[in-house]
């Protein structure tokens, strides 16, 4: 396996290609060769012109070493003579990346320090790689940090598709490297070493300044963590911190959605118009999902005809706000079986969630990526099927409205998308009538002529059988 890193200089770029010798801390000149545990490692350059350079780094992966090497924790002997590792190892070559040029991640350089802060265009084509998931899934990862992405197909008889992968963008050295080291795996999903609380840290090392907005994040946390659900959910949570710390920072530029629609006190009618379907519907155990800070739970435990509540959120730092608001600590025992919060995700579907009256998702899913709303919409309206789902989110057109809000700005930094009402009512009915649930669709919030009301309200009503779906 091989990945070849190329630096672009051109013409009055400032800068020579062939300083990526300084950037990698490895000399043109010379062939650079180590012994790792998978193999050798030989770094050499293919091309190093003014114009254009290019490194590549060889792993002569050695198969009868890896079965020395197994680890109890393995699969087994036969295993490693079986599969595909011995030509593609995924995790092997991000472990001889790291090995190699673990100054150059770190974004130091001892002669071109401006340059390794500057930001080059680079290419990187790394081949064969094993991506279960295929081109799309590279796309996945890949496209949301400015790469542009291609691929060949070398082979797609396993249950993995080998490819020929090309990823370019203008970017730092560091980042790029940093990118292989955690994503090469992650297109694999087959790490070969034993996973722990330790490799949370290196994934949030590794991850940081970028992987805390990434929007697969939670993909690329549980391949990273081979699904661990314990450190899957503790790495979410410190993202999840890191993410909220970058939305601080940018608050000013962002037009946090929060400040925009205070002066229509927009939040409290979206929980006025969710605890008041919730009432008529005589909903007695209700799930709410994405809970956040608690604050439909709050206005929830003040009626008599709800018997339990059940938050869930993919943080539980928040859950711990919630806790807090919701004064659990200080509770008696009959409010704390009444009053529950969870900590789990919302695209995997979940067993404690089957047997609920009714489940909300308040301004939820525009957290959620696009590409992730099937494996919602299965966990919930497929699996968990509660008889009443309420699902209120921003309609986008209604942004225009907002003073000095830039013209196709999303309210906030964390939404993946926001819809036009044509395409939540689409999306609504598509899922109603899939899963058998009737539909109505309703506004909330002061309602103009041209782009209607700042946000929506969609409610899923269990129906016998695959009713017509109503949308008002």
């Amino acid at each position: 396996m091989q990945i070849e890193l190329t630096l672009l200089a051109p013409e009055n770029a400032g800068y020579s290609a062939r300083d990526l010798g300084f950037l990698l801390h490895k000399n043109p000149a010379h062939l650079h060769e180590r012994e790792t545990t998978a193999g050798k490692v030989s770094i050499f350059y293919t091309v190093a012109e003014q114009a254009r350079c290019t490194a590549v780094l060889y792993l002569d992966i050695d198969p009868i070493g890896l079965v020395r090497g197994k680890s109890p924790q393995s699969e087994g002997l036969l295993d490693q003579y079986v599969n595909d590792r011995p030509y593609v190892a995924n995790s092997f070559l991000s472990v001889a990346l790291g090995r190699s040029f673990g100054q150059s991640m770190s974004g130091k350089s001892k002669e071109k320090q401006a340059l390794a802060d500057q930001t080059l265009p680079f290419e990187a084509r790394i081949v064969p790689v094993a991506i279960a998931g295929g081109v799309d899934l590279a796309k996945r990862v890949f496209e949301p940090l400015g790469y542009a992405v291609s691929a060949a197909v070398l082979d797609d008889a396993g249950p993995r598709g080998v490819y020929d992968l090309r990823i370019a963008a203008d970017i730092k050295l560091s980042d790029l490297l940093n990118h292989l080291y955690v994503l090469v795996p992650v297109l694999d999903n087959a790490k070969h070493w034993w996973i722990d609380a330790d490799e949370v840290e290196k994934l949030l090392e590794k991850g940081d300044g970028w992987l805390p907005n990434h929007p697969a994040k939670e993909l690329i946390a549980r391949r990273a963590l081979k699904h661990r659900p314990t450190l899957v959910y503790r790495a979410l949570e410190r993202l999840a911190e890191g993410a909220e710390d970058a939305e601080s920072a940018d608050d000013d530029a962002a037009q946090p959605e929060e400040t925009l629609e205070k002066p229509i006190r927009l939040h409290e009618l979206r929980l006025e118009s969710v605890a008041a379907t919730l009432k008529s519907a005589h909903a007695a155990r209700v799930l709410d999902l994405g809970c956040g800070e608690g604050r439909l739970m709050e206005r929830l435990i003040k009626e008599r005809g709800i018997i339990e509540i059940v938050g869930v959120d993919a943080s539980a730092r928040i859950l711990d706000r919630a806790a807090r608001r919701l004064r659990l600590a200080q509770a008696s025992e009959a409010k704390r079986d009444r009053v529950k919060l969870q900590l789990g995700s919302l695209t995997y579907g979940d067993r404690r969630w089957q047997g609920f009256d009714a489940a909300t998702l308040v301004e939820v899913i525009e957290h959620i990526d696009a590409s992730r709303l099937s494996a919602l919409e299965l966990s919930l309206f497929g699996d968990a099927k509660p008889r009443l789902v309420i699902v209120t989110t921003p309609n986008r057109e209604y942004n225009a409205l907002f003073e000095d809000m830039p013209e196709n700005a999303l309210r906030h930094p964390d939404h993946r998308f926001e819809w036009t009402r044509a395409e939540f009512e689409a999306w609504a009915g598509r899922v109603a009538e899939t899963y058998g649930y009737a539909l109505h669709v309703s506004a909330i919030g002061p309602v103009d002529d041209s782009y209607g009301a700042p946000s929506q309200m969609a409610v899923f009503r269990q129906s016998s059988g695959h009713e017509e779906a109503r949308t008002n």
